[in-house]
């Protein structure tokens, strides 16, 4: 049998899809149904096509026959976040590199914006003052389902002010800040939180929320621990932990910079 150029692609293509598969169900904890279900396959294919085995080839392609169904009731979440990441037009990185070849802005544009640094040193005193906080800045994804839980504010970004409804005894400051479109659109919203079991137990609900909702979409969270003073940042379901306030400046700046 003669191999083209064209198999050799469609080989290349498989192999990328289930590396990418692979490591969104590694993040999720799911990777271990994920093994077992490739093992599964492949015996299938041994038993089918090479050994020609027909009567555990029939059962096992009875399973198969309905084996699509099972892994939407398996994967549904997983199903889900991997649609959404694939349907955010931030992920189409050619587009960015372009638009970055063409960039003609100026060196004194492309400083962090000011609500950025108000973020920052609204972080760096919860920190010092061991005032828990989460903070939730939208991207592309649409959070209104999460903004509506909590209680709308639409005002101006400020240190002063985040700090304040981070505050102990503030009643908002329970639950997450959703920011969007360079202002503090709520507070005190509940966000779903992360089913991944790899998650290390020091971590608390913040952390674990913050977890849920970048799996989920394309938002950047900010976690202030409330017993330790560290930041923390999550993205695309990633935890980076114990970081320092200019870390976090440089981060957001070029975060924020790929969405324009």
């Amino acid at each position: 049998m003669e191999i083209t150029f064209k198999d050799i692609f469609d080989i290349f293509l498989v192999a990328v899809l289930l590396y990418q598969l692979y490591k969104l169900l590694k993040r999720t904890g799911a990777v271990n149904i994920f093994l077992g279900v490739m093992a599964f396959l492949i015996c299938w294919i041994l038993v089918t096509y090479v050994f020609k085995m027909e009567l555990l080839g029939g059962i096992l392609d009875r399973i198969v026959s309905v084996g699509a169904f099972a892994l939407i009731v398996l994967f549904q979440d997983e199903l889900r976040r991997f649609f959404s990441k694939i349907g955010s037009h931030q992920k189409w990185s050619a587009f960015n590199f372009i638009k970055k070849m063409f960039n003609t802005e100026s060196s004194q544009s492309k400083d962090t914006d000011f609500y950025l640094v108000q973020i920052v040193l609204a972080c760096r005193g919860l920190s010092k003052s061991s005032n828990g906080g989460l903070i939730i800045i939208c991207r592309n994804s649409d959070l209104d389902i999460y903004s509506q839980s909590g209680e709308q504010l639409n005002a101006t970004i400020s240190s002063r002010l985040i700090e304040n409804i981070f505050f102990k005894n503030s009643p908002l400051h329970d639950g997450a800040m959703i920011i969007s479109n360079k202002s503090i659109k709520a507070a005190a919203c509940i966000l779903p939180i992360s089913k991944n079991q790899s998650i290390p137990k020091r971590l608390g609900l913040r952390h674990r929320a913050a977890l849920g909702v970048t799996e989920n979409s394309d938002a950047i969270a900010i976690i202030v621990s409330e017993e330790t003073g560290h930041i923390s940042w999550a993205i695309n379901g990633q935890l980076t932990t114990n970081v320092k306030p200019e870390q976090l400046e440089h981060f957001l700046s070029e975060e924020m910079m790929e969405k324009k």
